[in-house]
């Protein structure tokens, strides 16, 4: 590893978003007395009655679910954007709004309230995966829904208020504005040297092997450089593909190994049920040219030091950018030692 970057303060690129983070390892060493928190390990039923996402209950609407086997996907009762929402535009001067519609899901991993995703059989893991794909393709396909975000909040401290394992999708009209920067991005990097951008930084992090996690035929798990959360993490196709519908079955299963062990490694990192935020970043649906995308999915853990100890986003992050103290490598050997 370069000594520099383990001791010295410094700002590195976020070659997606053409943003920085400032890293600052020697804070690393600083005594902590900030919050600590008692930690809960509470065994939890495999069904639980008063939720509303377990196979065969009453959700808020009234709407029964079905006893379903597997994987389960509605309409979010909910839902944050609108699919019949007004269309409009106010440009007042420096007012200025529009009219925003979509869809949005919710898809229930197993029937099992008990289970998180690091909890999951390999086989189990790929029908998630199959109905992502699915859900992708057919939403995909409805006019004036321009990009499928999907993600995951696991955990209270994430503000997931059911702690069924469950994930959404959220679609829309126009391109979010952290896709729309990875867009151009990407775009921008493939139209001067005509290959991917996440494909030529892979083959960089794999020659180096300072930030590699795990890697199997089809997938690398890895924490990427200019990572933000103390042990982000970002799985990525070898092949350069622009969305999850180029997966054949083998490659599905494969990405479903790669997801299993990064879930389980995190689980153990504190002996805890690893709260994160995870989402698919893929080409829009806008029927264009999507040549220059890689897709990737990135996990957003907000834990620091220990199952108790949070990294917040306050103060200069706030109003600066971004910074980081333990640095992406220390991370990645923490991580490398639970695989």
């Amino acid at each position: 590893m370069n000594p520099d970057l383990q001791d010295y303060s410094h700002k590195r690129l976020n070659i997606l978003t053409d943003e920085w983070v400032l890293v600052s390892p020697h804070r690393a060493k600083r005594p902590w007395q900030g919050q600590n928190e008692a930690v809960s390990n509470q065994i939890r039923p495999t069904y639980e009655s008063s939720c509303y996402l377990c196979a065969g209950n009453k959700r808020i609407n009234g709407e029964v679910n079905p006893k379903y086997e597997d994987v389960f996907v509605f309409t979010n009762d909910f839902a944050a954007l609108q699919n019949d929402s007004k269309s409009f535009q106010i440009n007042d001067g420096l007012l200025k709004a529009q009219g925003e519609t979509g869809i949005c899901k919710v898809i229930c991993f197993s029937p099992d309230h008990s289970k998180s995703l690091a909890d999951m059989s390999l086989s189990e893991i790929q029908k998630v995966v199959l109905a992502w794909q699915n859900e992708y393709k057919e939403l995909g396909k409805i006019q004036n829904i321009n990009y499928v975000q999907i993600f995951e909040n696991k955990g209270a401290v994430m503000g997931c208020s059911n702690s069924h394992p469950h994930g959404q999708i959220w679609s829309q009209s126009t391109l979010p504005n952290e896709v729309e920067k990875k867009d151009k991005q990407q775009r921008l990097y493939y139209d001067k040297v005509n290959s991917s951008l996440l494909g030529d930084y892979l083959k960089q992090e794999l020659k180096l092997k300072e930030r590699i996690i795990f890697e199997n035929d089809a997938f690398v798990v890895l924490i990427p450089f200019w990572a933000i959360w103390p042990f982000e993490t970002m799985i990525i196709p070898k092949k350069q593909q622009s969305n999850i519908l180029d997966l054949n079955k083998e490659e599905s299963f494969q990405y479903a190994e790669a997801i299993s062990v990064i879930t389980k490694a995190y689980d153990k990192l504190f002996n805890t049920s690893f709260p994160y935020s995870s989402g698919i970043h893929q080409a829009p649906t806008n029927a264009k040219d999507n040549n220059h995308w890689h897709w990737h999915m990135s996990f957003y853990p907000p834990l620091l030091r220990s199952a108790t100890v949070k990294k917040f986003m306050v103060g200069y992050e706030m109003f600066g950018s971004p910074q980081r103290d333990i640095t992406a490598e220390i991370a990645t050997k923490m991580i490398q030692d639970l695989v």
